[in-house]
């Protein structure tokens, strides 16, 4: 019997642009194997939206696997187990995976995997599945680096795998992994579902993408709606690109808001990459803030009530509610909105951004790590080299939903107040017939609460020394500056609208 290779598949649930898979194959036997970690699922920044949209990648994985021969073993349990099983069962001498920025949670997963595979003289390759590079020494170089990456040939499917039929062990309920919030219109997963998401949104959902984003409302449907795939690897961010650039290169000269929805697209793409980097970079991220000098700035122990008026969207300003909710309900908001809801949680409530990070974590069904923490930080001031943004929820339910067809879809107790207090019905002459009885009072004076918050933050960049590590935070993390449009300014706020 030849000697079996292992192709550990993590959140790269596709046989296409593949490069584990195929370095694998190569090998001889193949052993496809999805370990289902229930540790993993218990972690605080995990939901059962998520899990969803995994199995329903694995089933599609499955049959993709299954096409060229193959069977997919899943396994429940731990890994390191899970993998010491498989090797005396079988004789196991390689294991392949793609590199994964995950959580704090698979990080050290992964350094007992990598002790593991020494111990019993197992060689793990690990290959990258993105732009983001391992024990990257310069930024200098990150961006050139990234755009090769991309353009590289996409990697074909196999046309046949050899390998044992392992089998597999039964999948637990979301249920028994104590998983039970209820999100009804969330998208479906698996890679059918994510060609046919690029092709409508490269196709048909596109064309207003530049100037539709900021909406909830609009940017549901302009957005391209691919973050979840890309965040489980049902698509590669190197065929996304690659299908963006093609389409691109269909619409160029177009002015029908084509052309200039692709570039915008593209430079989403490359931010994606950007902000992962980061996490890579620092896998503490996650929880100490990037400038330490804001470490006690909130209070550890979150005010509970805040807190759930936040997470519940009942904090009395409608359009910051109706976000909330509609993030519930669908496990997707724009960008701006994500941006919005944190920053109202981290000034206005005054809520630290490790008690409402992973609040949000779990209501995105496309959470994806790098993104999210640089994020919940960038939203909250504790990076110390971007600049301070805090939104104003009212100001931002006329921006973004001047006809109120958005708020009064998700708040229906406010559908009969006139337009003019929909965004603020404490001004409504009848108010004390609906705040506190049908919809709450404001929790915080708005104006109040953002000018408080602006001098605690501001006071914390006046202190000595804070000026020396953000400098030393720039040349560690910061974009560089580049000479070709579309690429953002080190700090300047920026949109993932995937």
């Amino acid at each position: 019997m030849s000697d079996l290779a292992i192709c550990w598949f993590k959140r790269d649930l596709r046989i296409t642009d593949h490069a584990a898979l195929q370095l694998a194959a190569r090998h001889g036997r193949v052993l496809p194997l999805y370990i289902l970690e229930p540790s993993l699922w218990q972690g605080n920044d995990a939901s059962g939206r998520q899990y969803g949209f995994l199995l329903e990648c694995l089933k599609d994985l499955r049959q993709d696997l299954a096409g060229v021969g193959a069977e997919l073993t899943i396994r429940v349990g731990d890994a390191v187990e899970i993998l010491e099983d498989l090797r005396r069962k079988h004789r196991v001498t390689h294991l392949l995976s793609h590199e994964e920025t995950g959580n704090q949670w698979t990080f050290e997963r992964d350094l007992r995997v990598a002790d593991w595979a020494k111990g019993q003289g197992v060689q793990w390759t690990e290959l990258p599945q993105s732009a983001v590079v391992r024990r990257l020494k310069t930024r200098d170089t990150w961006q050139s680096r990234r755009d090769k990456f991309v353009r590289q040939m996409t990697i074909a499917a196999p046309t046949a795998l050899a390998g044992p039929n392992e089998p597999s062990d039964e999948v637990p309920q979301a249920a028994a992994l104590g998983l039970r919030d209820h999100c009804p219109e969330r998208q479906s997963g698996g890679r059918q579902a994510a060609l046919k998401t690029i092709h409508s949104f490269l196709m048909e959902r596109g064309r207003n993408y530049r100037t539709a984003m900021s909406s909830p409302l609009e940017g549901a449907q302009a957005c391209s709606r691919i973050s979840p795939h890309l965040a489980f690897g049902t698509l590669s961010v190197r065929e996304a690109t690659q299908a963006g650039l093609r389409r691109s290169s269909e619409v160029k000269g177009a002015r029908d808001g084509w052309s200039g929805s692709m570039k915008s697209f593209q430079s989403r793409l490359a931010w994606r990459d950007h902000f992962i980097q980061k996490l890579e970079d620092q896998p503490d991220l996650e929880n100490r803030c990037l400038h330490p000098a804001y470490e006690a700035l909130r209070p550890t122990e979150p005010d509970k009530a805040r807190l759930e008026a936040w997470s519940t969207g009942t904090t009395g300003l409608p359009f910051f509610d109706a976000c909330m909710r509609s993030l519930s309900a669908t496990g997707w908001l724009n960008f701006r909105m994500r941006s919005m809801v944190m920053a109202v949680a981290s000034y206005h409530l005054w809520l630290d951004w490790r008690a409402t990070g992973p609040v949000l974590a779990r209501l995105f069904t496309d959470y994806e790590p790098g993104i999210h923490w640089s994020q919940v930080q960038m939203q909250s001031g504790t990076t110390g080299m971007n600049a301070i943004r805090i939104y104003n929820p009212v100001k931002q339910g006329y921006d973004q939903d001047p006809t109120g067809a958005f708020t009064r879809h998700w708040l229906p107790e406010l559908r009969d107040l006139p337009d003019a207090h929909l965004q603020e019905p404490w001004t409504w002459g009848r108010a004390d017939e609906i705040l506190d009885k049908i919809y709450p009072a404001p929790i915080v004076d708005v104006a109040k609460a953002a000018r408080k918050a602006r001098e605690r933050v501001w006071a914390v960049r006046k202190e000595a020394g804070f000026r020396d590590e953000a400098a030393r935070l720039v040349t560690k993390h910061g974009s560089r500056k580049r000479r070709r449009p579309g690429i953002p300014k080190p700090d300047r706020q920026m949109s993932f609208d995937l």
